[in-house]
């Protein structure tokens, strides 16, 4: 398949519809960009070449044209000498490199269609690797993303059918075994001398208190009257 072909082929494609229907479709537009890159690579020789091969074209023109205008002026020497044999030989030779020239023509017209197709080649094949690049980074990234859905569910099934929540239960019924044997440390004990000491002390502050306040109440009540 010719270069050129493959450019069509490739400016033509439907990248969205080819990785629809592709098993594996990072795989494939790496696949793809490998080949517009290689093909891009060879269509800018082409155009180079084309290019060169322009501007030789074009000098080769200017040298015929030179010849043209120097057998013109031979012609029209030998016309001013009265050699009119000599200006027939001149305009022979004019003519000859009038077709030379014509022919030129034709071939630097085409030569600049070529390059002119090249360079439009070129414009496309870039605009379509820049959008075969920007898939490939979407496929890439949602390719990743993907990836850490799925182990984020596989830790979540792993972590509902592991024993890590028998282990935080079992750590429970630890620390509520810890608390109940505390609260046993001073259940049943008979209080000591001092403790009983110091509870007749507040009974009696609290008793005072309240005889305190009943005093007051009668006061209050006497005032009244």
């Amino acid at each position: 398949m010719g270069v050129f072909t493959r450019v069509r082929d490739i400016i033509n494609a439907n990248i969205n519809a080819m990785l629809d229907h592709a098993e594996d479709p990072e795989k494939m537009v790496k696949q793809i960009i490998r080949e517009m890159e290689d093909t891009l690579i060879e269509i800018k020789a082409n155009c180079a070449a084309s290019m060169a091969t322009k501007k030789k074209i074009r000098r080769d023109l200017d040298i015929v044209l030179d010849h043209v205008k120097n057998w013109e002026s031979k012609a029209q020497l030998a016309v001013d000498k009265g050699r009119e044999d000599l200006a027939r030989e001149a305009l022979q030779e004019k003519r000859r490199y009038v077709e030379r020239a014509d022919s030129l023509e034709d071939e630097l017209e085409q030569a600049k269609n070529l390059v002119t197709q090249c360079q439009s080649d070129i414009m496309q094949l870039e605009d379509k690797l820049g959008a075969a690049r920007e898939k490939q980074r979407m496929l890439v990234q949602r390719h990743r993303n993907a990836q850490t859905m799925k182990k984020a569910q596989q830790n979540i099934r792993r972590f509902d059918t592991s024993d890590a929540f028998h282990k935080f239960e079992a750590f429970q019924q630890r620390i509520d075994r810890m608390e109940a044997d505390a609260d046993l440390v001073n259940f049943g004990r008979k209080p000591s001398l001092e403790e009983e000491l110091k509870k007749l002390e507040t009974d009696d502050e609290i008793e005072n208190e309240l005889q305190r306040l009943k005093a007051r109440s009668r006061t209050d009540n006497t005032i009244t009257e």
